[in-house]
C-alpha cells in the first residue's frame, strides 16, 4: 500500500507536469525577418525564447478566418495554451470562412468599442483589413499579424512564415523528382481562397519552383478551404483530366483527394502532396497515401503572437517580424519530428476564451 509521503509526492508531480510541459516548446528555432514587414528582407535565424509570464492580465481580441479546419485548431491551441501560460485574457472570434471579410471586418470593430488592449489577426484579406488596422493602431491597440499575412503599415508585429517559401519548397520536392528532360508530369494546384494573401504567394512560390521542370500545371482552381468546396473542385479537375500524375494544394484539398482516389481506384497512380501540415496530412504520410508537406509549426505561431503582444503591452522588446524555420515531412522524417509544434493534441477542443 503506498505511503502518505509517496502519495503526497504523486500528486506534485501531477501538478508539476502539464505546466511543465507548457514550457517545453521553447527556445525555438526562428526565422527574423530585418527589416521588418518584408518578405524579401534578409533573415537571421535565432531561438526564441517568451515571457516568463506578463505582468498584468492583458485582455486580448483573436480573429480567425474560421475554425473548419485542423489547421486552425492548432493554431488555437497554440494562442490558447501560450495565453494560459503567460496569465492572459483571450477571447477568439472566427468569421466563418474566406468569403466573409465584411464579417471579419465587423467583428474587428465591434472589439474595438470594448475594453481590448491588443488584437492578433488571421486575416482574410492580404489587403482589405489595412483601414481598420489603422483605426486600431489610431487608438492605441497593437495588432498582431499572425498566420496569413496583411499589408498594412500599421501592423505591431508579424508573427508568420513565408508561405511563398511554403509553396515554393513543395513545388520544388515535386520538381527534383522529375527534373528537366524527363516525360512531362501533368499536375493539378489548388492554392486555396484567391484574395488570401498567403494565397498568392504561395501560388507565386510553387509556379517558380517548378517552372523549368518536367511539371506542367494543366489545373489550377481557388476555392474555400472548405471540405465541400475543395472536394467538389478536385472531382471536376478528375472528370476534366483523367491522367494526372498529382493533385497538390491545401491540406484539405489532399485530405479530400485521399477518399476521392480511393473511390475512383486512382490511389496508386495519382501522388497528392499538401504545402502545409495537418493531422490528416500527418495520417496520410504515415499510411503512405500522401507524400509530403512542409510544416510551418503552426502551433508555434500561435505561441509567439501571443507572447509579441504580451511584450508590447508591457513595454518589453520583442521580435516585430519571425516565424519557424520550415522543414518538409515525409516519410523518411514523420517518425522523428516533434508533432507538438505542428498539431494540437488528440482530442483537442476549440478554446474561445481565456480568463
Amino acid at each position: 500500500m503506498p505511503t502518505r509521503s509517496f502519495l503526497s509526492l504523486l500528486l506534485l508531480l501531477c501538478t508539476i507536469a502539464p505546466l511543465q510541459a507548457q514550457q517545453d516548446w521553447y527556445p525555438y528555432p526562428v526565422e527574423v525577418w530585418e527589416p521588418p514587414f518584408n518578405m524579401d528582407s534578409p533573415r537571421s535565424q535565432r531561438d526564441y525564447t517568451p515571457l516568463d509570464q506578463a505582468e498584468k492580465q492583458w485582455n486580448i481580441a483573436v480573429f480567425f478566418p474560421h475554425m473548419k479546419d485542423s489547421y486552425w485548431l492548432a493554431v488555437n491551441y497554440g494562442i490558447s495554451a501560450e495565453a494560459k501560460r503567460l496569465g492572459v485574457r483571450m477571447t477568439l472570434t472566427q468569421a466563418g470562412g474566406y468569403d466573409h471579410l465584411e464579417t471579419q471586418i465587423a467583428q474587428i470593430k465591434s472589439s474595438l468599442e470594448q475594453d481590448i488592449d491588443g488584437i492578433i489577426i488571421g486575416a482574410i484579406s492580404f489587403s482589405g483589413l489595412d483601414s481598420i488596422v489603422a483605426s486600431a493602431s489610431a487608438n492605441g491597440v497593437p495588432v498582431v499579424d499572425v498566420i496569413n499575412g496583411m499589408s498594412s503599415p500599421d501592423l505591431a508585429a508579424k508573427s508568420l512564415v513565408s508561405f511563398g517559401e511554403m509553396g515554393f519548397k513543395t513545388g520544388e520536392y515535386i520538381a527534383q523528382r522529375h527534373p528537366q528532360g524527363t516525360p512531362a508530369t501533368k499536375v493539378a494546384w489548388f492554392p486555396g481562397p484567391q484574395e488570401a494573401g498567403w494565397v498568392q504567394v504561395g501560388d507565386e512560390g510553387f509556379r517558380r519552383a517548378t517552372a523549368g521542370s518536367a511539371i506542367e500545371i494543366v489545373a489550377t482552381r481557388y476555392g474555400d478551404t472548405g471540405k465541400a468546396t475543395q472536394g467538389k473542385l478536385v472531382e471536376q479537375v478528375l472528370d476534366e483530366y483523367p491522367d494526372l500524375d498529382y493533385i497538390v494544394g491545401t491540406a484539405v484539398t489532399a485530405e479530400a483527394s485521399v477518399r476521392i482516389l480511393r473511390q475512383r481506384k486512382l490511389g496508386d497512380t495519382i501522388g497528392i502532396m499538401s504545402y502545409y501540415f495537418t493531422p490528416g496530412i500527418y495520417r496520410g504520410i504515415k499510411r503512405g497515401k500522401i507524400i509530403g508537406a512542409p510544416t510551418d509549426s503552426a502551433v508555434i505561431q500561435g505561441r509567439i503572437a501571443i507572447d509579441q503582444i504580451a511584450r508590447i503591452l508591457g513595454g518589453h522588446s520583442y521580435l516585430p517580424h519571425v516565424g519557424p524555420r520550415l522543414q518538409i515531412i515525409d516519410a523518411s522524417n514523420i517518425d522523428t519530428f516533434e508533432q507538438s509544434t505542428s498539431l494540437a493534441p488528440s482530442g483537442f477542443r476549440a478554446i474561445y476564451t481565456v480568463n
